[in-house]
């Protein structure tokens, strides 16, 4: 009996801590935006908002994605400016990676005329498409219940192996 209310302690602080979690563990993802300009500038930066500085960026041509056009470093500030062949007609991808985290976009050679809005509407907190943010509050509701059962399940587990 002791030894059940020692586990069931334990796995109540388990529980306690696994909910602080998400909170003290925080990871982050990488989003990006260009400017039109005379040529093109991409600004690489994280999902909360912090420059990706001296990312590693690489430019992709529309006729050869496979093989790197350009390759670069960004600023401090995480931009990197470049201006594309006017004789290679289509969409260039550029891709800033940085410590594990990167991200990529795609820049058609119509999109860099000066009469299109700049494609980030609000550059103070990134609001971006659901996919490239962080993780959402259920899918953290999710993690964290998959660790509660998968720690009840545990417990129960080695419970019953004792008592046989």
């Amino acid at each position: 009996m002791r030894s059940f209310r020692t586990s069931t302690l334990t796995l109540l602080a388990v529980i306690l801590f696994i909910g602080q979690c998400p909170n003290l563990l925080h990871g982050h993802g990488a989003l990006m935006k260009f400017t039109p300009a005379p040529g093109i500038v991409v600004h690489a930066k994280y999902d909360n908002g912090q420059p990706m500085s001296e990312a590693q960026i690489t430019v992709y041509a529309p006729d050869n994605p496979a093989r790197p056009w350009l390759v670069g470093q960004a600023d401090p500030e995480g931009r990197f400016a470049f201006v594309p062949d006017p004789a290679i007609p289509g969409t260039w991808a550029v891709q800033a990676r940085q410590a594990g985290h990167g991200a990529i976009i795609h820049i058609s050679t119509d999109e860099t005329r000066s009469d299109i809005p700049d494609p980030m509407v609000n550059t103070t907190t990134p609001q971006f498409n659901q996919t490239s943010q962080g993780i959402t509050p259920i899918q953290k509701g999710l993690m964290a219940g998959a660790i509660v059962w998968g720690c009840v399940g545990t417990a129960l587990f080695f419970s019953c192996r004792r008592r046989t």
